[in-house]
């Protein structure tokens, strides 16, 4: 839920939620949201790194995502009493520490597939977090949650997609990009089907005509264009953020 200040004035000003959710709800699934993008997106671009390794920015770029993580797991750390979160947060922690080991070494295949490892590891213990805290959601904070879902998969299918281009082409890999493109179509068929002011529908259009060549990218087994794909799918999520921060105002 990208902003929080719009969720929590909900809650104060709304009768039916107020008693379904607390403030520490909203701040653990903002947290474990980002902690789910942030697991994503920390394999894909080590997966690049590990292609281009003389794309230093990219080696900045998990460093500075390994301190959002950091910051997560404060926030999920200080705001939740629930003891198996802490437990997993204790091991994710620990995970987050391996990764950091390995972000100190020349990148190669075994490390590679580590981090492929340790995604799903993180995706599967913020996924636990999230199922904890979970509440009745409002329809503005469902679309909310549906524009995460997307920043999410589009990273996820990135990942999967250097994955498989770099020597990690499975049949597990290769039904999970499927996966994550089908997911995709779904949930941006929920923006496609919300009725937006003249101004975001002009965004949300953008969005879904932008998904059609991206996914063709995804889908193609002849062609690689990784830095085009990474362009594209930067400017996909700077769009539906901007569609998000549009349904934290309209709460």
């Amino acid at each position: 839920m990208k902003n929080l200040l719009f969720i929590l004035t909900f809650l104060i000003l709304s009768p039916t939620n107020i008693y379904a959710a607390t403030i520490g709800d909203v701040k653990v699934l903002e947290a474990s949201e980002n902690i789910r993008y942030l697991s994503q997106k920390i394999a894909k671009d080590y997966l690049y790194l590990y292609k281009y390794p003389e794309k230093r920015v990219i080696k900045k770029e998990l460093l500075s995502s390994l301190d959002k993580l950091n910051k997560d797991f404060r926030i999920i750390a200080t705001t939740t009493k629930d003891s198996d979160t802490k437990d997993i947060l204790e091991f994710l922690a620990y995970s987050k520490s391996q990764i950091a080991d390995m972000l100190m070494q020349k990148t190669n295949k075994d490390n590679a597939a580590l981090m492929l490892d340790y995604s799903e590891t993180f995706l599967e213990g913020a996924n636990s977090i999230e199922k904890a805290h979970l509440y009745a959601f409002s329809k503005e904070e469902k679309m909310i949650k549906i524009s995460k879902e997307i920043k999410f998969l589009i990273e996820r299918a990135a990942k999967y997609y250097m994955a498989i281009n770099v020597g990690f082409d499975s049949p597990i890999n290769n039904n999970q990009i499927d996966d994550s493109i089908s997911k995709l179509d779904k949930n941006l068929g929920e923006i496609g089907q919300y009725s937006y002011p003249i101004n975001m529908k002009s965004k949300a259009e953008e969005l879904l005509a932008l998904w059609q060549t991206d996914k063709y990218f995804f889908k193609s087994k002849e062609l690689f264009l990784p830095n085009i794909l990474q362009s594209s799918n930067m400017y996909l999520e700077k769009l539906i953020s901007q569609i998000s921060i549009f349904h934290s105002k309209n709460q």
